[in-house]
């Protein structure tokens, strides 16, 4: 009781949900919190589903953030200079991160000689004042993305963030705001939503091949404890300090994000409410002791998130997601990627596929038959960009076809994939399991970010505009 009372009051001291009084009694703040988290918030400007902008020619693109990362996206925008898009401009704290980015422009060959700001902590603001940029790309640590995104969007600009979109539910409401208010488009960089499986099994959902859909399982199960521990891998060491402060999902939208899609989340359907819990923690406390002694972390035991944490989701339709995270257990890499339906099931890694049709689905598909579906639904973006997806890569191609994507949308005047309320909506899975995991497990409602809308039926992008 005393640990749940201590973060309801720190959560209400940091404003994160604003003010509840005094703390007379922790059940009825806890309601009280649990009311604030789902209820209904008044639009401050128009709905930006569906939004279109006048056609950009040639998009001028700016990136923040150029660790291993951001050096990486840099180079998927310069892939598509000069004829869809230009680099006008690139910022960083780290004048080396700066210089290494600047030689592989260099040595591309595509004549990109971008502004350069470094100098100054605050420089992305100056540079998203500039007149000469369409789009920002933002690949910073967590905590920058959303006031990025807002100064961003602010100054006119459309922006497109790394993952998460933002880790707070205040954050998630203010990159919808602000998005509403200037009607600039505010996109998650969800590149596994490119992959060639999953949108193989969009297409399949799309056909009805699945049937009516009643529950999946995703899950971003990675071991990086070296890298979290690393002194040179996340700039400060800042994604480690993430797992000494919180216990939650910090990293839902890899798994997550394709399934959403599948299930036509606020197109149709929504998340609802979750539950989430977490293993105990031993993994870095363990993994502490082996690193050099001058790490900042060397010998810590004070990790609040536990090894593995799992979160499960009712949709307003009745369907259920199971979410997992770990990133510190010698498991596997593993997104999981299963759905399931009335007539047929998918799981990855490896990826297989029953059917009612083959079977009856008492078993998985031989090979021959999985490779007819796999033939049959494959997504024809892959073979249309074949040759650019395996010159340019990144994560199999699945990055190269974003950036293309996000990038042709706005030379088109299309609608992005994926919108403002998509980031809001997968991110925030990370504060309400938080939530859920301190208050005991227990259910907590998502917010409704679309306001309503999210009942109308609306065709994904990419089974409309190839």
């Amino acid at each position: 009781m005393e640990k749940r009372r201590s973060f309801l009051k720190n959560i209400a001291l940091t404003g994160l949900f604003g003010s509840f009084g005094s703390f007379a009694s922790a059940k009825s703040h806890e309601e009280t919190l649990l009311e604030r988290i789902s209820a209904p918030r008044p639009a401050s400007g128009k709905s930006v589903i569906g939004l279109t902008v006048a056609p950009i020619p040639q998009v001028k693109v700016a990136v923040v953030g150029l660790g291993n990362r951001g050096t990486f996206l840099t180079q998927l925008v310069d892939a598509l200079c000069p004829g869809k898009a230009t680099l006008t401009a690139i910022c960083d704290v780290r004048k080396e991160q700066v210089e290494k980015t600047l030689k592989n422009l260099k040595d591309s060959g595509h004549g990109q000689k971008p502004a350069v700001y470094h100098s100054d902590p605050e420089g992305w603001k100056e540079m998203m004042r500039r007149d000469d940029i369409d789009l920002v790309i933002i690949a910073t640590p967590w905590d920058l993305h959303v006031p990025m995104c807002v100064y961003g969007m602010q100054n006119g600009k459309h922006v497109a963030t790394e993952v998460p979109a933002a880790y707070t539910l205040e954050g998630c409401w203010q990159l919808v705001d602000t998005a509403e208010e200037t009607q600039r488009n505010c996109m998650m960089l969800e590149n596994v939503c490119y992959g060639d499986e999953e949108l193989w099994l969009l297409n399949m959902v799309a056909d009805g091949v699945f049937g009516t859909l009643t529950y999946a399982e995703a899950a971003y199960i990675h071991d990086l404890k070296e890298s979290l521990f690393s002194e040179d891998g996340y700039y400060n060491q800042w994604r480690i300090r993430h797992h000494v402060a919180h216990d939650g999902n910090l990293y839902p939208t890899h798994g997550l994000g394709p399934v959403a899609q599948y299930m036509g989340i606020d197109r149709g359907d929504r998340f609802e409410t979750l539950v989430s819990m977490s293993s105990k923690q031993a993994s870095l406390s363990e993994y502490s002791q082996t690193v050099d002694k001058k790490n900042e972390f060397y010998g810590r035991k004070e990790f609040a998130h536990g090894d593995m944490n799992n979160v499960m989701i009712k949709t307003a339709n009745g369907r259920m997601i199971l979410v997992q995270h770990d990133v510190v257990t010698p498991r596997p890499y593993n997104r999981i990627n299963l759905l399931s339906g009335t007539k047929g099931c998918h799981e990855g890694y490896p990826s297989r596929l029953s059917h009612i049709d083959h079977g009856h689905g008492h078993e998985w598909m031989d090979e021959k038959t999985y490779n007819q579906y796999r033939e049959k639904y494959k997504h024809p973006i892959w073979d249309k960009l074949k040759t650019e997806i395996e010159k340019n890569g990144g994560h199999g191609g699945m990055d190269f076809l974003e950036f293309y994507r996000l990038i042709d949308c706005l030379n088109q005047g299309r609608p992005l994939d994926m919108d403002v309320y998509d980031a809001a909506s997968w991110s925030v899975v990370t504060p309400l399991s938080e939530i859920s995991v301190q208050l005991g497990n227990i259910p907590v409602r998502f917010p409704d970010f679309t306001r309503g809308r999210w009942k109308e039926n609306r065709t994904l992008g990419m089974l409309k505009y190839i």
